[in-house]
């Protein structure tokens, strides 16, 4: 769905409009008409973000135009539900969102007015979709255009055999599917920078080690790695096992430069001990895959190192507490944690970021057999702690304890993030709009925060908090995997016991670094954000969200800048 700009004509032209009615940005690359005159004659109220006016051009020749307007930006908010930013950081966040919103709205209309007259070419094979540019225009942020388009002309047609070509994308060519018919280009020429960037200034003077500055290209990166996130989650269970969701990975690892794809078997987790999370792929055909991605960018390999663990239960039907059937089907997406952390470690190669990032997708799928996992099984951990299962739909912090045993002790990250679709009790806690983030460390809560806001990819600080530990530490064994109340608390504490490396209180001293920690843990969960029922004009609701994909691919942008530049 993206391009380079180029010369060559369009068939559509997003344009921005400022609260003074005329185009928001100047542009000369395309015969438009007088923009202005004709939002003027439309009545469209400038003042109000996301007016849509769509001009048909008088000139054969010409593009259509889709004018969007930004609306009024006001003073920034003193009081909020959460501690603010910096005015001038709020305002420009805010500004972000309209200009995705704005491209996203634009992009949508210029789609659905269908393709122009195929030409000869193009009859000859009425089954496959007529390729299609758009520009848009790049508002306040380049980058922020170029997500909102991107993710905006995203659909999941992958399957679907009868209907338009652009709506039935199984018989189309892989580079043609999910609406990837329409190329998107920028409308600027030149410098496509965003210049708002707030780590312009430290990439200026180099002490960044080499971290790009946003522009329209990391838009594009961005936006496409949600979108391999939203496919992989949305592709049904039959067609995304654990061993094709690993060929995906090493697929798409290809060529990449500084990156290594592991994809180990059952015997190897065996003899790791990784017994608690073989315990909930006992019960299905299918074997488990622990797939491990390496990135090393940084200019040395003992940089601090980022290491992210992404839950991948391809299908859970709950195992033996089996799931009600109603809305089961959801669960093909179970494996939300592992499409994010897959696609943000693709998106971290393809834009050179110079740092060292581990990444590890624990795969399986959770059924019920007689040979399954049955409530009340004790099982032991990698770390040696046992483990009651009181619970085999409490599955996802099985797989991840020994992912999180294996990659905090053999990377030792300076900060390690595991994202999951964990727990039902984070959905009514956040609902749709915030993922859970479950940390103790301040600086990575803030550093999270600042990146989720910039993209509008929102988390909130949950507790992490060894209070809950007396809810799942008074079974037979050492823990249990289920706890109540505060189940989605409950389940990080939980994870929490199986990371090396976090403060030791029992052996903390005034004089001495022994108990102190060597990591900044969080949990993320992200059973609430993975679909939405509030959907956006770059977000339907009909379609799962790929989210928290962007968030942590600014996130681990920052991070370069915080951890591994000269300014670190």
């Amino acid at each position: 769905m993206s391009s380079s700009a180029a010369s060559a004509p369009v068939d559509g032209v997003v344009i921005a409009i400022g609260q003074t009615g005329k185009p928001a940005t100047q542009q000369q690359k395309y015969r438009v008409g007088d923009v202005s005159a004709q939002w003027a004659a439309s009545r469209a109220d400038s003042t109000k973000p996301g007016q849509l006016r769509v001009f048909h051009p008088f000139q054969a020749s010409a593009p259509t135009v889709a004018a969007v307007s930004l609306g009024t930006q006001r003073a920034a908010p003193s009081t909020a539900p959460d501690a603010l930013p910096k005015p001038q950081t709020f305002l420009r966040n805010e500004m972000l969102e309209r200009t995705r919103l704005a491209a996203a709205k634009g992009a949508r209309a210029l789609r659905d007015l269908g393709a122009p007259s195929a030409g000869a070419e193009e009859k000859k094979d009425k089954k496959q979709p007529t390729k299609r540019t758009i520009a848009i225009d790049g508002m306040y942020s380049p980058h922020a255009a170029a997500v909102g388009a991107n993710l905006s002309l995203f659909t999941f047609n992958h399957f679907k055999t009868r209907g338009a070509p652009e709506k039935a994308g199984f018989n189309v060519p892989v580079e043609l599917k999910g609406g990837q018919e329409i190329a998107v280009v920028p409308l600027q020429e030149g410098n496509c920078n965003d210049e708002g960037d707030e780590l312009k200034d430290v990439i200026a003077a180099g002490g960044d080690g080499g971290v790009p500055q946003l522009s329209w290209q990391t838009g594009e990166v961005y936006a496409q790695a949600q979108n391999w996130a939203r496919e992989l989650k949305e592709t049904p269970a039959n067609m995304m096992t654990p061993t094709i969701f690993a060929k995906r990975v090493v697929d798409a690892f290809k060529g990449l430069a500084n990156t290594s794809v592991t994809v180990h078997d059952e015997d190897w987790a065996r003899a790791k001990g990784m017994n608690v999370f073989l315990s909930v792929t006992a019960g299905t055909e299918q074997p488990a895959k622990f797939v491990e991605i390496t990135y090393d960018g940084a200019s040395s390999p003992d940089a601090p190192k980022l290491a992210l663990v992404g839950k991948g239960v391809c299908f859970d039907s709950g195992g033996i507490s089996l799931k009600p059937g109603a809305g089961m089907k959801l669960m093909r997406a179970d494996m939300g944690g592992a499409a994010s952390v897959v696609a943000v470690m693709r998106a971290i190669a393809e834009l050179k970021l110079p740092i060292n990032v581990v990444a590890a997708t624990p795969l399986v799928e959770n059924l019920p057999s007689g040979s399954a996992t049955k409530p009340g099984d004790i099982i032991e951990a990698m770390n040696g702690l046992t483990v009651e299962v009181d619970n085999t739909d409490a599955e996802g912090r099985l797989i991840l304890s020994d992912a999180l045993t294996y990659i905090s002790r053999e990377y030792k990250p300076h900060t390690l993030l595991d994202v999951a679709t964990l727990t039902g009790a984070i959905l009514h806690a956040l609902g749709h709009h915030y993922s859970g983030v479950f940390v103790e460390d301040e600086s990575l809560w803030q550093e999270l925060k600042a990146a989720g806001e910039a993209e509008k990819d929102l988390f909130w600080r949950m507790p992490l908090d060894d209070e809950y530990l007396r809810y799942i530490d008074s079974s037979n064994a050492d823990l249990c995997n289920r706890g109540t109340p505060a189940g989605s608390a409950c389940a990080a504490i939980f994870l929490k016991q199986f990371v090396d490396g976090l403060e030791d209180r029992s052996k903390l001293s005034a004089n001495a670094d022994e108990g102190k920690p060597t990591v900044r843990y969080g949990h993320i969960d992200i059973a609430g954000t993975m679909e939405t029922k509030q959907p956006t004009d770059y977000q339907s609701s009909s379609m799962l969200t790929g989210r928290p994909t962007r968030a942590l691919i600014e996130f681990a942008r920052r991070f370069a800048v915080l951890h591994t530049g000269k300014q670190a």
